[in-house]
């Protein structure tokens, strides 16, 4: 086992997932390569030196730069606010640096598509943390797709809802409110939680053809935590839109922070020609399955316990009936980008996959914004080769 040593930028809520999947995964997962929390960069030095000394890194720097640019640091993992990503993730690929970034990839697709060019151009390893997808219950959801079980697809629907910005009181802008300062965020709920939804969509049903969408910004003002004024709101609280898939299948999907009494309410239902099944974030080890199949006096829906060794990512954990929790999903993340590493691939979602994402939403807010249908961006060259 060789080691490879990890340079973080950012020392939030992600900072932190990030940390845990690096420091547990070689406890449960046999790969071939060993992380080493070599060094976290953040602005913050004071704090950036407690983040460090609290999960284990060696030092911590104020300028992510210094850490890219240094020849011990393998891998550069990007968990800062989303205007830094594009910066960061060219100059790590341009440095022969594996890359590891935060969603959504870019603040649009014209910053993502530039840096799935860096990363493509140095031929490193690349991936975006998407880490639903390693649910092991949604993960469950794919093979049953891909085997078939649910047949034609017809419908697909998802919401990703909280309540966390309803106050008027509450300043956009600044260390954890950048998520509302849309020149640091890119778009509010579109780009932070329709991502999550849109990724796992595209990756259970295939490619989204064409959109029709509807935003709202409820409160139009607040102020602003760096400059003291009150300025305008940029990003959307609100974001709905229906969908086409390529396989002709139809869609809606929806995310807000206005929606009072759920704090992340993610849950997705595909229906198919023979089966459906449901999936709930707050059961993230439940799934339920509707087979037509079954004999019509046992026919109903079925939830499913993902927690036996014959459950995807299971056979890592405990035994049968104990269930594991979101936290695990990033180690899973972890254990099948350093397996993919060690074969000389990249693990999906690639850079390329996240630009697929940004490719829709961009295409959601240019349709809420012109009142019409938009087709989303078909990028041909979209290669097909990562696990």
């Amino acid at each position: 086992m060789k080691n490879l040593n990890i340079g973080l930028v950012g020392y939030g809520f992600m900072g932190r997932t990030h940390s845990n999947a690096f420091r547990s995964v070689g406890n449960f997962f046999d790969l071939p390569y060993r992380p080493v929390l070599k060094t976290v960069a953040a602005r913050n030095s004071g704090r950036g030196a407690a983040f460090a000394a609290q999960w284990g890194f060696e030092k911590s720097v104020t300028d992510w730069r210094e850490m890219v640019e240094s020849p011990k640091i393998d891998l550069v993992d990007i968990a800062s606010p989303n205007d830094t990503h594009a910066e960061i993730a060219i100059a790590a690929a341009k440095a022969g640096k594996m890359v590891m970034c935060e969603k959504p990839l870019g603040r649009n697709a014209g910053e993502s598509e530039a840096m799935v060019a860096a990363v493509e151009s140095a031929g490193v390893p690349n991936m975006v943390w998407y880490n639903y997808r390693r649910v092991p219950a949604v993960t469950l959801a794919k093979q049953l797709i891909d085997e078939g079980r649910l047949g034609r697809i017809f419908h697909y629907r998802a919401k990703f809802l909280q309540d966390w910005t309803i106050s008027s009181d509450l300043p956009q802008g600044g260390e954890g409110l950048w998520r509302l300062d849309v020149n640091v965020a890119g778009s509010g709920v579109t780009g932070d939680l329709l991502a999550h939804t849109i990724d796992t969509a595209m990756w259970l049903n295939g490619s989204i053809q064409e959109v029709s969408a509807v935003t709202e910004t409820f409160i139009k003002s607040r102020k602003h935590n760096l400059t003291g004024n009150v300025e305008p709101v940029g990003i959307d609280d609100a974001s709905l839109f229906l969908a086409r898939f390529s396989n002709g299948s139809l869609a809606t999907f929806e995310a807000t922070r206005y929606a009072r009494g759920h704090k992340a309410l993610y849950t997705f239902e595909i229906n198919g020609e023979h089966a459906s099944i449901m999936w709930d974030l707050h059961d993230l080890h439940r799934l339920q399955y509707f087979d037509h199949g079954d004999e019509s006096q046992v026919r109903g829906w079925r939830s499913l316990h993902i927690t036996d060794s014959d459950h995807p990512y299971m056979s890592h954990w405990w035994v049968p009936g104990l269930q594991i929790g979101y936290e695990h999903t990033f180690i899973h993340q972890v254990a099948d980008f350093l397996q993919a590493v060690g074969e000389g691939k990249s693990a999906s979602p690639t850079f390329r996959e996240g630009l697929a994402t940004d490719d829709v939403t961009d295409a959601v807010l240019e349709s809420a914004a012109k009142r019409s249908w938009v087709t989303v961006r078909d990028r041909a060259d979209v290669k097909k080769e990562a696990i």
